[in-house]
């Protein structure tokens, strides 16, 4: 009897440690973006900030996307200057953790980058994603040039036919933006179990484009950027 309350207790403690092993959000990318190793003439490029939740998952998700040439974490349209994060989570400046993405414009169109977006976020809830709840978890999409302003709301348009609650994702211009702490930076990279709201698998696999989005619009490689 004794010998099978061993056994039992060898094989529950075998079977705990490797659920502690495992992560199903792991952030070694089972295909490397080569984007991200390559070097880009600010010219060459185009930016669109993004927030959904905590900027952790959000960060590492887009730098797995095909085409993204960087994406940084931050603070995003904010009422005051350089704050902290103990300034954003427990003081009312208003920001939302938000990151800045760059993207390579002959390898992904905006509109794709944003059906990426729409994959891991929920787009109805209000100052909240995942197990974050405040207002600098907000949803936003906040633009550089109004250019982008009929591309933003032709996919919101077509994402809103998912839900029957309506889509409360903030899309405004960028009035200003504070890159985070050094250490909020490749955060899942550097704490590979790390907290992560989102599923960052969904990077993996291509996005659904209804034909109402039309083609995409690839712009024609920079000759020096071989």
């Amino acid at each position: 009897m004794k010998a099978k309350y061993i056994i039992l207790m060898i094989l529950v403690f075998a079977a705990v440690l490797l659920l502690t092993t495992i992560d199903l959000n792991s952030t070694a990318p089972a295909a490397v973006n080569a984007s991200l190793t390559k070097d880009y003439n600010e010219e060459d490029v185009e930016t669109i900030y993004l927030a959904g939740g905590c900027f952790w998952g959000v960060e590492e998700y887009f730098q797995r996307i095909n085409g993204v040439v960087d994406a940084v974490s931050g603070y995003a349209n904010g009422n005051t200057e350089n704050p902290s994060y103990e300034d954003v989570v427990s003081k009312d400046t208003g920001f939302a953790e938000t990151v800045e993405v760059k993207y390579d414009p002959s390898k992904i169109d905006l509109t794709d980058l944003l059906l990426y977006y729409f994959k891991v976020v929920d787009p109805t809830s209000v100052d909240k994603q995942g197990n974050d709840i405040g207002n600098q978890y907000r949803t936003g999409i906040y633009y550089v040039d109004d250019t982008q302003i009929e591309e933003i709301e032709k996919v919101i348009a077509v994402e809103q036919r998912k839900y029957e609650e309506d889509i409360v994702v903030e899309v405004t211009s960028l009035k200003n933006f504070y890159v985070a702490e050094e250490y909020h930076q490749d955060y899942l990279q550097k704490n590979v179990n790390g907290y992560c709201h989102i599923d960052l698998y969904e990077a993996e696999t291509e996005v659904e484009r209804d034909e109402s989005l039309g083609e995409r619009t690839l712009q024609p490689e920079p000759a020096d950027n071989e």
